[in-house]
């Protein structure tokens, strides 16, 4: 239930992030600024894959070879122009466009009689529309060539042109006039443009095929057979010396191609891309506000999926393939379907809601962290404590059933020494945690968990939370170890000068561990509760502890502590008592120090007399007790007692 409760809950924080992320994602799409980023990344896209021009345009530049070759200055007559539509028609153009503004009239009314004389139907004039700002008011000034031009048949067309914010051609004029709509009409139907309908980009300039204007004056000396045959020219001027989008100049514009290679490109050519773009139907079409905002909203709810049910380093591989799946979309869109959706903002949504529901998660993740840190910092080793804080769904809540060793560690003699201490309790308490700190410290360097401390005696546990696949014999090392921690504060105590002059009693410690299944977990009630352990393998634990002292020795294992650590450390069996829930008697027993490891001979000894003794074959006064005192000395205590048979009924 907690589970579900906290799914669900998670659930409505993603949920909200998502929205959050939406609506930041479709507010950035209202900022001008923004969407000059749309407009770079438009620039990166359309120019990855462009398209190549049919052929059917080609651009007559009035460039420097052209200046050479006439030996004259600008503006050149106007006769020299006509004299070029009339070269133009006898090699069999389709249509003509002449980007060149003839508003005025020029100082020789021949050269305009001349001009107007080449003029006709399939002439293409260019017209100009400026915008002047004043203080109290704005307009629009129209510049059209003269009539006696537009009176031969020649129709003038609006050869201004849209620039974006960074002064970037990308957009379709949209004049039902424009110099090259006008000439795709002379060319023939053209599909229809949708509404702010972006450019392609064919390429960097000159990418439109281009002849020089001095070799479209006389084409048969210059061009191959019928190159201009069936095609739609456009004359204007095409300087190089123009060409750097630093360095600027008249009648050159950037394009989506000087994000790429900083070069400016004529207006004759931007008009060629225009016309071409129309004829073919390659306008891109933007999509409209609500699917932007649509796709928004979907980028979030993805977002939010990947990570509904936690972060971690799969986050980040969501957060880079959806990016790539935006990217790649859009790119898609634009190159095959001519249809141009930024994925600028989803990706920026994508981004926020991850990063949120991360930055969520890592705060929740720190808080868990720092609690597992303080629960657990007084229990565990240090670098358990890490790996616990570092990964806390090793840590099962609510209990969890495993194979644990478990072991009691009581202080002998206590009991004495607080009978004597009982009119100085500081130093009783002094006594007390100077002893159960080397315990302890016993326990933790060997990766166990203490479990709690009942006055005197440490109880602990080994595999959980962490697993410990050495459970049992990291356990017993650690009794072997507070045996001897035990020893040496008993010798500090036996140097230290008492203040009542007499002694304290002796300090020794009894252990008992044992091996089995238990419950592990945190437990107690809803305001106060312990990681702590519970099962009959818990209370054998304990009752061996007790049965140390009855046996005269300072350890005692269990029957699977027995199993596990034979063979790797002297072990010797002490007796065979009664276990709740089994019918047959188990057996228990003792291990030394390695230094202590009596020969294989005298353990061989050893078993046979407890397997003898056992079963009444032997009695306790045999002589075989006292030479197996005198063969493991460390267990002459267990011996004596085994000839008074003092031996615990179990």
């Amino acid at each position: 239930m907690a589970g579900a409760r906290g799914g669900r809950r998670r659930a409505a924080a993603v949920a909200a992030v998502a929205l959050v992320a939406s609506l930041v994602g479709a507010l950035l799409t209202a900022v001008p600024t923004w969407r000059l980023l749309d407009a770079r990344i438009f620039d990166l896209l359309v120019t990855a894959a462009p398209p190549d021009p049919s052929g059917e345009v080609v651009v007559v530049a009035i460039d420097e070879p052209s200046f050479a070759d006439v030996g004259r200055q600008w503006p050149w007559p106007r006769s020299m122009h006509g004299r070029l539509v009339a070269a133009l028609r006898e090699a069999g153009v389709k249509a003509i466009g002449l980007d060149l503004i003839f508003a005025e009239p020029s100082a020789d009314m021949a050269d305009d009689v001349a001009l107007a004389a080449a003029l006709g139907p399939d002439v293409v004039l260019a017209a100009d529309e400026t915008l002047i700002e004043q203080p109290q008011a704005s307009s629009v000034v129209r510049t059209e060539p003269l009539p006696e031009f537009t009176m031969t048949g020649a129709v003038a067309g609006l050869a201004s042109v849209l620039l974006d914010g960074d002064g970037v051609i990308r957009r379709m004029p949209p004049y039902e006039d424009g110099f090259a709509r006008r000439l795709a009409d002379l060319a023939g139907e053209i599909p229809p443009v949708p509404a702010g309908a972006l450019v392609p980009a064919f390429g960097p300039a000159r990418t439109i095929p281009t002849v020089s204007y001095y070799q479209a004056l006389d084409p048969a000396a210059f061009l191959p057979p019928d190159f201009l045959k069936d095609k739609i020219v456009l004359v204007g001027l095409s300087l190089q010396s123009a060409a750097s989008a630093d360095a600027g100049g008249a009648d050159a514009f950037a394009t989506s191609y000087t994000t790429r290679t900083n070069q400016l490109t004529s207006g004759v050519e931007v008009q060629a891309t225009l016309l071409e773009t129309l004829r073919r139907g390659l306008a891109i079409a933007p999509v409209p506000a609500w699917a932007e905002i649509l796709l928004i909203a979907l980028a979030a709810i993805s977002a939010a999926a990947s990570v509904l049910t936690g972060t971690s380093w799969r986050t980040v591989a969501a957060g880079l393939g959806l990016a790539l799946l935006l990217v790649g979309g859009s790119a898609a869109l634009l190159l095959l379907g001519r249809i141009w959706v930024s994925p600028a903002a989803p990706m920026v949504t994508v981004a926020l809601a991850l990063g949120l529901v991360g930055a969520r998660d890592f705060v929740a993740e720190r808080r868990m962290r720092q609690m597992v840190t303080r629960a657990f910092e007084h229990y565990l080793a240090p670098d358990l404590v890490e790996r616990l804080a570092r990964d806390p769904a090793a840590l099962k809540l609510g209990g969890d059933r495993r194979t644990l060793t478990v072991l009691f560690c009581d202080v002998r003699g206590f009991t004495s020494i607080a009978e004597r201490l009982k009119d100085d309790p500081e130093r009783l308490t002094t006594l007390v945690n100077r002893l159960l700190d080397p315990l302890s410290e016993e326990v933790l360097k060997r990766g166990g968990t203490i479990d709690k401390y009942i006055g005197d005696c440490v109880m602990a546990f080994w595999n959980a939370p962490l697993p410990d696949p050495d459970h049992a014999v990291h356990a017993v090392e650690a009794a072997l170890g507070m045996v001897e921690a035990a020893r040496r504060f008993d010798e500090q105590l036996r140097q230290e000068a008492d203040p009542s002059g007499q002694p304290l009693p002796s300090i020794a410690v009894g252990v008992g561990v044992n091996t089995g299944d238990c419950v592990v977990g945190n437990m107690g009630s809803t305001a106060r509760f312990d990681y702590t352990v519970l099962g009959d393998a818990v209370n054998l634990a304990s009752r061996l502890e007790g049965a140390s002292k009855d046996y005269g020795v300072p350890i005692v294992l269990g029957e699977e502590t027995r199993a596990r650590v034979a063979g790797i450390m002297p072990v010797l069996t002490l007796d065979r008592i009664a276990v709740r829930g089994r019918t047959e008697r188990a057996p228990i027993a003792t291990v030394l120090p390695a230094h202590m490891a009596p020969t294989q001979a005298d353990v061989a000894r050893h078993e046979a007399l407890i397997a003898d003794f056992v079963v009444g074959k032997s009695p306790p006064t045999h002589p075989r007790v006292a030479d197996m005192s005198a063969a493991i000395p460390a267990l002459a205590d267990f011996y004596r007692r085994l000839a008074d048979r003092s031996r615990p009924t179990g």
